[in-house]
């Protein structure tokens, strides 16, 4: 079996057919819970996906042709549950898997007798098809001739980006918004990244001392489907991007920075930055009050 999956992790299950994306994930014998290797493979493959808008997802699991009839057809619809629960803990939006079916069965088709363990292997899987929305029809309009009337205006100056800099020289205001950088999460999880440790440390010092400045915490995810929130992994509620927000309304507290400056919020998907997915992974201070320093 090792064998079997080490082939398996070095071949590509992802192809396009058509329009169409496909994935198969592999089973262990009379099991339904995803091994370690293939739940790797299907992170890479949802993350994939972050750039396409999904109209549909089906998910039918098999089993290989060993079993009664009965056993089978339910060993394959708990692979197929399974798979769903999996793609929703991811923040895959449940209301795009429309199918979830159990097929039984693929019967053995054997050229080479010394194939047989390997083929049953195969057949033990879930296969996922994924359809992406067709593209929209950009419908072209006659522009009709407009007299140009030059009008001179001031030209609006841009808002600068507010870094936690302009905390620490008092130039902050009511109303900015800060996204703390360098500050990343483990991908389903609430927690922040190791790497991530050095520069909470720093704002918190910052926040404690800056005790004019009051603030809302608003957490962010990335790759879930119509702004719903996603999943997160350890607790199972989709409330990941609360979860976030609160992880760092707590480390602050933690330090020493007093609750009634700080509330917290989710953001869910709603204001995507348009990035690498881990940058949507994120977390801002919206200041709300700014007093007079001390």
């Amino acid at each position: 079996m090792k064998h079997l999956f080490l082939f398996i992790l070095l071949s590509t299950t992802m192809c396009f057919s058509q329009s169409e994306l496909t994935h198969d994930v592999y089973f262990n014998t009379d099991e339904y819970d995803v091994p370690l290797t293939e739940e790797n493979r299907i992170l890479l493959f949802i993350s994939s996906l972050d750039t396409i808008q999904i109209q549909k997802i089906s998910i039918y699991g098999f089993t290989d042709d060993r079993g009664t009839n009965d056993y089978n057809l339910e060993l394959s619809q708990n692979r197929a549950n399974t798979i769903k629960e999996l793609f929703s803990g991811y923040g895959i939006e449940e209301s795009l898997i429309t199918n979830v079916n159990g097929k039984g069965e693929i019967l053995l088709k054997v050229l080479n007798e010394n194939e047989v363990h390997k083929i049953r292997g195969l057949n033990r899987k879930v296969e996922i098809i994924v359809t992406p929305k067709p593209p929209k029809k950009e419908e072209v309009k006659k522009e009709e001739p407009v007299e140009v009337v030059e009008v001179k205006t001031e030209e609006p100056k841009a808002n600068a980006k507010k870094t936690t800099d302009d905390i620490a020289k008092g130039t902050i205001k009511k109303g900015d918004k800060i996204t703390l950088d360098k500050i990343y999460f483990k991908t389903s999880y609430s927690y922040v990244t190791s790497e991530s440790k050095k520069t909470l440390e720093d704002l918190a010092k910052l926040l404690v001392e800056k005790k004019n400045i009051y603030f809302t915490i608003q957490g962010h995810v990335c790759c879930t489907q119509m702004s719903r929130d996603a999943i997160d992994k350890k607790t199972k509620k989709r409330n990941l991007s609360v979860a976030r927000a609160k992880y760092i309304y707590d480390y602050l507290a933690k330090k020493g920075v007093d609750k009634k400056r700080m509330k917290y919020v989710g953001m869910r998907r709603k204001f995507p930055l348009g990035g690498a997915p881990e940058l949507d992974r994120r977390v801002e201070i919206l200041v709300t009050y700014v007093g007079k320093e001390d």
